[in-house]
């Protein structure tokens, strides 16, 4: 398939591209920056420098790409603004869409959350309501997802990735990373709220299976969603920190975890990092938010 991959150079789109070449796939990696365009071609990518926020040289790259499947996997985390993140969710999302479906793709593959969901007793599916009406700053990061997962449903075949929350090596959470930082400062807590983790490797294998998946929303995540009394001292003495302080307050309604099964049941997948306990102590790091 000729596939555009919007987002080549990020924590996914590089592990991504290399699966995509492998599977015999003709891949156009977009990224903003030159420096990156040589890197992708030795990966056997065709590099586009193209910003997604520039509508018209995005069209015209889809166009030139003229792929069967675009893959968004466009995140904007690099200074830790989740305000940024959500407004390229909902304006780049919005232009690449517009492009795919201009350029005659007729399946978009997008990168999404699995912790957007409205409250709850146990792990959220894939029918569980996204939390629209919380309070900020989560609205924003919810209407931003909202918003991406609406204008993907307009592609005639459309998959939705709710991955859990990355950890492995480039993640915030990795060793060299801010909320490793935070734990050895002492500023992360062991609580009640409840996650769903995923290993940025099988984020990218996911993201390679769903070409062939039928349309719809998927939770991609391990199987153990955890409550941070348990993962946060393992992440701490995963990257060497000291114990974490511990709080006994009430889980917030929404911090449930994300059920695996839809993935297992309808698509076949299973991730390779079954739980974050081995894979915590295989990566020398925890989790990290996109």
């Amino acid at each position: 398939m000729r596939i555009l991959l919007a987002g080549a150079t990020g924590v996914v789109g590089r592990r991504l591209v290399p699966l995509l070449v492998a599977g015999g796939h003709d891949v156009t990696a977009l990224t903003r920056r030159p420096e990156r365009a040589a890197g992708l071609r030795a990966a056997g990518a065709r590099p586009a420098v193209v910003d997604v926020r520039d509508a018209a040289a995005l069209a015209e790259a889809v166009r030139a790409a003229a792929p069967d499947v675009v893959v968004h996997q466009l995140t904007d985390l690099a200074a830790g603004d989740l305000a940024a993140n959500a407004a390229l969710r909902v304006a780049g999302t919005r232009v690449l869409v517009d492009a795919a479906l201009a350029a005659g793709a007729r399946r978009i593959v997008a990168q999404s959350i699995a912790w957007a969901y409205a409250g709850g007793d146990g792990p959220a599916d894939e029918d569980t309501p996204l939390d629209l009406d919380a309070p900020e700053p989560r609205r924003t990061t919810v209407r931003g997802v909202a918003a991406l997962e609406d204008a993907v449903r307009e592609a005639p075949e459309w998959v939705l990735l709710r991955y859990g929350m990355f950890y492995g090596p480039g993640t915030w959470f990795a060793p060299d990373g801010q909320r490793a930082a935070d734990a050895r400062a002492g500023r992360l807590t062991a609580g009640r709220d409840v996650t769903s983790f995923l290993h940025v490797d099988d984020a990218a294998a996911a993201a390679a299976a769903a070409l062939g998946w039928r349309s719809g929303a998927v939770n991609v995540c391990d199987d153990e969603p955890a409550a941070g009394r348990d993962w946060v001292p393992a992440f701490c003495a995963a990257v060497g920190a000291p114990p974490p302080p511990s709080s006994e307050a009430a889980r917030r309604a929404w911090a449930r975890g994300a059920d695996n099964r839809r993935a297992r049941e309808r698509h076949g997948w299973a991730p390779r990092h079954r739980s974050w306990r081995a894979g915590f102590a295989l990566s020398g790091a925890a989790p990290a938010p996109r």
